[in-house]
């Protein structure tokens, strides 16, 4: 009988998002629906992402990080959890559209601030709001990478992400799958520092995109098409069908028609041609051949472009806040507590510099000040391009 307690099991439920009425009459949380996560098969997608991922973070922060090969593993939340810093920056962004399931990147905090100063070209940057947004457009990146990569398949017509959103908690907190998950790895290395860019796909999730390349059920229908080619070779070598190889197949009924049917363009005419004697066995082996056609999936670029233009259009009345930042500086807290009325701040911009046009505390353009009647604005002189904006974060 419980003593009242709640106990570690149910702590590190409630931390995750499950509701203590998920966990079984043992304390544990209640396993979902068996999927087959092919770790070989989801390596190839791996090692397709490799070389993108190192050189999209070398062009974002103007360093020279080098990966090393992959690891795909298959895992639930007990096992990550003992990879884990006790402290990590979690980034969530789910499959919205093609795939359906969670996804989410995970990284050691000293990696997420490596990452941090080197975009802002500050050795110490401080990790608050904007540092978070910095690493959800790095996760940005490479979620833009997957849905490419998975998009030359063919498999996942219009396949898309939710935003990335970052937050930075104790690894208890984050959000994991209960249920086996795909767990990616990336090694990547710099100035002799090694760091580990994590990935968790969740277990439904997975099994299709292993399927994708080649896993799974892809894997069987290749053995069970090597198989049936086997049967209508041998059988076609020795003039003969072949006991064991599937009599009421396919190729067996080739095989049939072949030994006793009469060749077109002998001298015979159509209508004369008399039936084989294997002809009946033809007949009904070909009334079971299924009628097969070729699937024909939608173009994905225009049916992106598409859904995007009628996407925004719902939100095209949506506010959002714009700031023009003149300048910053920083300042030691006894100064802050000195200041007074006549008190002068020196700013890091120098006089007739562009100022920062900032959208939801992200810099889009650089403008300069204008006076319209009495009131301050704003002429909009340069638009950033999306690396600029990246750079710009500080």
């Amino acid at each position: 009988m419980s003593d009242g307690a709640i106990s570690q099991d149910e702590i590190d439920a409630l931390l995750s998002g499950v509701s203590v009425d998920g966990l079984n009459s043992s304390g544990h949380v209640s396993g979902g629906p068996a999927v087959n996560i092919d770790t070989d098969a989801l390596l190839k997608f791996a090692e397709n992402l490799k070389e993108p991922l190192v050189q999209k973070l070398n062009n974002m922060t103007g360093a020279s990080f080098s990966g090393g090969e992959p690891i795909v593993e298959a895992l639930d939340r007990d096992a990550l959890l003992i990879k884990l810093p006790e402290v990590v920056v979690s980034v969530t962004s789910d499959f919205s559209s093609g795939l359906s399931g969670d996804h989410q990147y995970i990284l050691a905090p000293e990696f997420a601030q490596k990452l941090v100063n080197l975009i802002s070209k500050e050795d110490n940057a401080d990790f608050d709001d904007m540092a978070l947004s910095c690493i959800s457009d790095v996760v940005s990146m490479h979620t833009g990478s997957e849905v490419d990569e998975l998009g030359k398949t063919g498999k996942f017509p219009g396949l898309a992400c939710n935003p990335a959103e970052a937050v930075n908690n104790p690894k208890a907190m984050i959000r994991i799958p209960q249920n086996k998950f795909a767990l990616f790895s990336y090694p990547l290395t710099l100035e002799g520092q090694g760091y580990t860019f994590w990935e968790v796909i969740g277990g439904s999730a997975a099994e299709k995109i292993g399927n994708a390349y080649g896993g799974g059920a892809a894997a069987e229908l290749e053995d069970v098409s090597s198989v049936s080619d086997m049967g209508m070779n041998q059988g076609m070598a020795m003039g003969q069908p072949q006991m064991g190889m599937g009599m009421n197949q396919m190729p067996m009924g080739m095989n049939q028609m072949q030994m006793g049917m009469p060749q077109m363009g002998m001298g015979m005419p159509m209508g004369q041609m008399a039936m084989p004697q294997g002809g009946m066995g033809m007949a009904q082996n070909m009334g079971n051949i299924p009628n097969v056609q070729t699937l024909q999936y939608p173009n994905l670029q225009g049916g992106n472009i598409g859904g995007e233009q009628g996407n925004i259009s719902l939100i095209m009345d949506v506010f959002m806040e714009m700031t023009v930042e003149l300048g910053r500086t920083k300042k030691q807290i006894k100064d802050i507590l000195g200041m007074g009325e006549g008190t002068i701040i020196e700013l890091d911009k120098l006089a007739g510099e562009p100022v920062d046009i900032l959208v939801n505390h992200k810099p889009i353009a650089k403008g300069e000040v204008v006076v319209i009647d009495e009131n301050f604005g704003v002429r909009v002189t340069e638009i950033l391009s999306p690396m600029e904006r990246v750079s710009d974060l500080r």
